[in-house]
């Protein structure tokens, strides 16, 4: 380990051995370092004589900026056992994890925190630079030469974009509420940018903690700047603004994207991907499909309920990574992930009514074990929009037509009481028959659609059932969206599949839209489950704007959301097989 003048060794004042500043040389694609801080064990070499494997992260929130002041709310409510003197945010607890045998390194990302470099947040430069921490950590004389990656959301997707280049030393991940594509998962859902919660956590998280940035002492946000603070012209010189960048660039072929892809599929180490059912708009479709392509032979998916930031620290699910970790870190395979013990998928099913952001009830959610995902007996079951405004899973035979005001109205709705129980797991699709018309004579003409899809479920008194969502807030069972010039579904991609249709989101594939035009559009609606219980009733509602649940993920640009593009009234063809639902049946157990 190379010595260097700004690390700083604590061997007294914890339970753990505290390393700060250690520097991590860039090697494998370019020059220059990053900085961390390592947490070990007090038997651990150098200073005793025991190897440890290590758990390492890497992010740009700031290694030194205390879980305490990033999110005081949250750490309030952290579980106490996973709380020290070096806790932070969405990732694991030094304190907990050096007990448990194993060494934490935590390093800030390229351009962040005491790490130099262009701050280009998800990039594949980054991620190149990731690639290089966990050969490192590997090569220590500290470590036993594995290394398992284990955080939330930042922390999980930096995981799949690291795990897919297959460093030497990278033993198991466990990428805990991450996105794993950054197009269809984060930045354009359906092709429509989802600006706001860009904007709030790049100037909230990222920007504040950027290399150079004057005042983070004062701010206690971390500390000062090892090398000295940097001017203004200079930071912005040193910054990709992600605010930026995901407005200008519209499509999947644009090099801003292509270079922020990953080849899922080359995932080959121990998984355990863990999906939140209520992250309906940022997490949840990526810990699926990334699951789904990762060519590990031991793959693993769980889904939970929640906010994003508790569940991963409960003691549960504590024991949950331990035992993961275990198996693949230092070969104690006393839960049975290798010998089959483990079920593939393990299904959290929100059945009745936990209330919003209460953990005490959520838990009391049933749990069940599947062979697979999607569920093997899956009965794919279309539901077909009727002129009465329900689902039907016979066709009717007339046909109408409903209209909404595309930017401004009050959503369109279709309802189906269930008779019987019924559960509702995997991936759903609406096929919708969709055209636009100018609102007022002398208006111009739209030229697209934004479609915005939510499922919403009514209890047997026809009062709504609100989830958790990620930031605690009421969301309803899911949502989808589509911009319908961007309608093309690549139908001979070996990943498209009838419940999930693939798109390219290429500037080839951009299809006019012209008014009085009718439209076959398919909307991707993210995975999801939900139990009816008979006489509550599923409601289906299309918006051509934001709706409730979405917080602060809405789709709002001016730009993107131009209203010389998108203003006037939507129309959806109804009855006979024109517009219909197919949702993920799963027969009664």
């Amino acid at each position: 380990m190379a010595e260097n003048k700004f690390v700083k060794i604590d061997r007294e004042s914890f339970p753990y051995v505290f390393m700060k500043n250690v520097d991590i040389p860039l090697k494998t694609y370019e020059k220059g370092l990053l900085r961390c801080n390592v947490y070990l064990p007090k038997d651990a070499m150098p200073y005793g004589s025991q190897r440890y494997p290590v758990i390492a992260t890497y992010g740009p929130y700031g290694k030194d900026v205390p879980y305490e002041v990033f999110f005081k709310k949250s750490w309030d409510q952290v579980n106490p056992e996973m709380k020290s003197a070096h806790s932070s945010w969405e990732t694991p607890d030094p304190g907990f994890w050096t007990r448990q045998g194993y060494i934490v390194v935590r390093t800030d990302e390229r351009g962040s925190g005491q790490s130099p470099g262009e701050l280009d947040t998800m990039s594949r430069g980054t991620s190149e630079a990731f690639f290089d921490v966990v050969e490192w950590c590997a090569e220590q004389d500290w470590s036993t030469g594995k290394v398992g990656l284990l955080g939330i959301s930042y922390f999980a997707g930096t995981q799949w974009r690291v795990a897919a280049r297959q460093p030497k030393g990278l033993a198991a991940i466990i990428p805990w509420e991450g996105m794993s594509d950054y197009y269809r998962d984060r930045v354009r859902h359906g092709g429509i940018l989802s600006d706001r919660f860009i904007d709030f956590w790049w100037k909230n998280a990222v920007q504040p903690n950027q290399y150079g940035m004057p005042d983070r002492a004062a701010r206690k946000w971390g500390d000062d700047t090892l090398e000295g603070d940097l001017d203004q012209e200079t930071l912005v010189s040193n910054r990709r603004d992600q605010t930026k960048d995901t407005a200008v660039h519209k499509f999947m072929d644009d090099d801003y994207y292509q270079t922020r892809n990953s080849d899922l599929a080359s995932i080959q180490v121990p998984l355990l991907s863990v999906a939140n059912w209520g992250g309906i708009l940022l997490h949840l479709r990526g810990n699926v499909i990334g699951w789904m392509r990762a060519s590990s032979p031991y793959k693993f998916l769980r889904f939970i309920v929640g906010r994003h930031d508790l569940p991963f620290y409960y003691p549960h699910s504590a024991r949950l990574q331990l035992s993961f970790l275990d198996a693949f870190l230092k070969d104690n395979d006393y839960d049975g992930w290798k010998s089959g013990q483990q079920p593939r998928v393990h299904i959290c099913l929100r059945k009745g009514d936990c209330g919003v952001d209460d953990p005490e009830r959520e838990l009391k959610f049933p749990r069940r074990a599947e062979v697979d995902w999607p569920i093997p007996d899956t009965q794919y079951t279309k539901f077909f929009l009727t002129p009465k405004q329900t689902l039907s899973q016979t066709p009717d035979m007339s046909v109408g037509t409903y209209t909404y005001d595309a930017l401004n109205g009050t959503p369109i709705t279709f309802r189906y009481q269930t008779p019987s129980t019924l559960e509702i797991t995997g991936h759903i699709v609406l096929r919708l028959t969709v055209s636009c018309s100018r609102a007022k004579q002398d208006s111009p003409p739209p030229s697209d659609i934004d479609l915005f899809v939510t499922l919403r479920k009514l209890n047997a008194d026809g009062k709504e059932v609100y989830y958790t969502g990620t930031m605690g807030d009421p969301v309803p069972i899911v949502k989808g969206w589509l911009r319908v010039s961007l309608r093309k579904v690549n139908d001979n991609h070996p990943f498209h599949r009838e419940y999930l249709p693939y798109r390219d989101y290429a500037s080839v594939d951009v299809q006019p839209v012209k008014e009085g035009e009718k439209y076959q559009a398919d909307v991707e609606v993210w995975p999801t489950n939900t139990v009816l219980e008979p006489n509550e009733t599923l409601v289906l509602e299309i918006a051509g704007h934001d709706t409730q649940g979405v917080g602060k993920f809405s789709h709002e640009h001016p730009d993107d959301r131009d209203p010389r593009v998108f203003d006037g009234l939507n129309h959806v063809e109804v009855g006979k097989e024109a517009s219909w639902l197919l949702l993920p049946v799963i027969p009664p157990r």
